[in-house]
């Protein structure tokens, strides 16, 4: 009775065997199929003599299509926000309480208006005494221009008794000569000679004590200016003024509050023009041009136009990218600082491909390309650039005229491997 399991089980071992093993053989064997008759006709195949036959077989099917270039305007696209084309934290440069109310935030101020008003104090009485020291320095003036003349007087008088005393000086020598003047009238008259030297000397002394004291009168003078100048400057810091026209992003400074020098007395940004901003990466920054058109759309789906006004020489040292700006009116203040936005830059057009985003691949080295079908029917592959992409495609430049781009298939061949193509229309 125990040989019916054990027949059963060599069955059931014989057909796994078949099952795994043999799986063609069997399958054959099920199809009605002649085993033998199946491996000789396979051997026959694998031994026959027909060369094209053989490489048929080693050729990988693939499907590609025939693209031509295109010229296209090869807009560059980034991500950025909106930034005000300037914002300024008030700060004051002198100390004192706010005598004035408080604006509120949100509220327009133009140029000049005064934000912040400062509590003057002593100021004024500084202001008073430098003005009371120029003044008295003026008024010495006319007392001390009039010490010239009078000093180059004196100064003209003693040249002329020295001049006399030599003349007498010299007379008395002659005639002491000839016997006709004593030497006491000779000293007397050299005594008067050294005598009118010493006068020339001292009006000389006092001409230039005069000029000096004109000099010191002219330093005086400028000295209490510039006092006054200080004190001035002094009490204008007392009004803290907007320095150009825009919107108060915090209130001003409250009333009765305490500022000391670099105090915030409010903030100021100025929306009109309003900036694009937005980080271009290195390898597009030569297609860009300051002046060039561009444009934005906010999130909010309004869409801005504007040109680039700005576009960085170098380099955020982390990303490598480069900060470029586009100046956009904004008369109505609609757009706000900060606001994400999508921005367009036209660039010069290009020539280029445009394929399926699925035929894109990457080669040994991480290259971004696609692969072709060259003459000899192999793959080959091809490094590209991606401009941009829309639904119906990328659009790749790098590529030469005319190229038959494999769509399905390309991550099974690499360079040199021959495939038969099955193309499609290009726009599909």
């Amino acid at each position: 009775m125990r040989i019916i399991p054990v027949l059963t089980a060599i069955i059931v071992t014989i057909f796994l065997f078949y099952l795994v093993v043999e799986r063609e053989a069997l399958l054959s064997l099920a199809r009605g199929n002649n085993i033998s008759k199946t491996q000789t006709s396979s051997e026959a195949a694998s031994t026959s003599p027909s060369s094209s036959e053989e490489t048929a077989g080693r050729r990988v099917g693939v499907i590609a299509i025939h693209s031509n270039a295109r010229e296209i305007d090869s807009a560059i696209v980034l991500r950025g926000q909106t930034e005000a084309a300037r914002q300024v934290d008030v700060r004051a440069e002198t100390s004192g309480l706010v005598i004035s109310e408080p604006l509120r935030k949100g509220a327009f101020v133009e140029q000049g208006q005064i934000l912040c008003q400062l509590d003057p104090g002593t100021r004024g009485s500084s202001l008073a005494e430098a003005q009371a020291r120029l003044a008295e320095a003026m008024a010495r003036i006319p007392e001390t221009q009039a010490q010239i003349p009078r000093a180059e007087a004196q100064l003209e008088q003693a040249k002329a008794q020295l001049e006399e005393a030599e003349i007498n000086d010299n007379a008395a020598r002659t005639l002491s000569k000839g016997g006709f003047a004593s030497d006491t009238r000779v000293a007397s008259t050299a005594a008067s000679v050294r005598g009118a030297e010493a006068n020339v000397k001292v009006a000389e002394a006092s001409l230039k004590t005069a000029q000096s004291g004109m000099l010191g009168v002219q330093a005086a003078i400028e000295s209490a200016e510039a006092n006054v100048a200080a004190a001035e400057k002094e009490i204008s810091r007392l009004k803290i003024k907007a320095p150009f026209g825009g919107l108060l992003e915090s209130d001003t400074a409250e009333l009765g509050a305490l500022i000391q020098p670099g105090g915030a007395c409010a903030t100021v940004i100025q929306l009109d023009p309003v900036k694009l901003v937005g980080f271009v990466p290195e390898a597009q920054v030569s297609r860009i041009k300051v002046g060039a058109n561009a444009g934005g759309r906010l999130t909010t789906g309004q869409e801005l136009s504007g040109t680039v006004s700005f576009l960085g020489r170098s380099a955020d040292p982390l990303t490598r990218t480069f900060r470029v700006e586009i100046e956009v009116r904004n008369p109505n203040l609609e757009i706000r600082d900060g606001q994400t936005t999508e921005i367009v830059i036209a660039a010069e057009g290009r020539s280029a491909h445009l394929v399926s985003q699925s035929a894109l691949t990457l080669n040994n080295d991480g290259l971004l390309g696609v692969r072709l079908i060259d003459e000899k029917q192999t793959a080959v592959f091809r490094e590209v650039t991606l401009l941009r992409d829309d639904i119906d495609g990328v659009w790749l430049s790098g590529l030469p005229e005319s190229a038959d781009i494999i769509i399905i298939g390309q991550e099974y061949v690499i360079d040199g491997v021959p495939v038969t193509a099955e193309f499609q229309d290009g726009s599909q």
